[in-house]
């Protein structure tokens, strides 16, 4: 397998969202962007995937300046190209057009070097799913902390 190293993580997504598929996608970026990021500063907050004339654009994901940048810097919450073949973006259309259907990032990390996003096709969750979630999460916490190893 390569050689993959997790850099984020969009928690929010999974507590917000039942994802239902997934994608891997290439990002469009300057040399600031990535060294920002592999320096670990950017943030999901707000951030999904729009479809604009068959490409994806990955929208509002902040990435912080790189401080040793000097006078080539990027914009903070620019609109960034994401990299995936005709078929998954037809796919992509298609579902994100169903009602309550969204696509949102879920990941990112480096894989061979190169700055990779796993993207999702997301459904909203109602608040009682959340609770519900919630409430399975403390368990399987409880029951790791008594010793015992029961699937729920």
């Amino acid at each position: 397998m390569n050689n993959i190293k997790i850099l984020g993580k969009n928690k929010k997504a999974y507590h917000e969202y039942f994802i239902d598929d997934k994608y891997e996608a290439g990002i469009v970026l300057k040399g600031t962007e990535v060294k920002s990021i592999r320096a670990g500063r950017f943030n999901f907050t707000d951030s999904y995937i729009r479809i604009k004339n068959g490409e994806c654009w990955l929208i509002s994901f902040h990435i912080s300046h790189y401080e040793n940048a000097g006078y080539a810097t990027h914009g903070i919450i620019a609109e960034r190209k994401l990299l995936l073949r005709k078929p998954e973006i037809r796919r992509l259309t298609k579902n994100s057009e169903q009602e309550g259907y969204t696509i949102v990032p879920l990941l990112i990390y480096l894989k061979g070097g190169l700055v990779k996003m796993e993207i999702g096709v997301a459904r909203g969750k109602k608040l009682y799913d959340k609770r519900h979630d919630l409430r399975d999460k403390d368990l399987k916490r409880e029951m790791q902390r008594s010793g015992k190893n029961i699937k729920l």
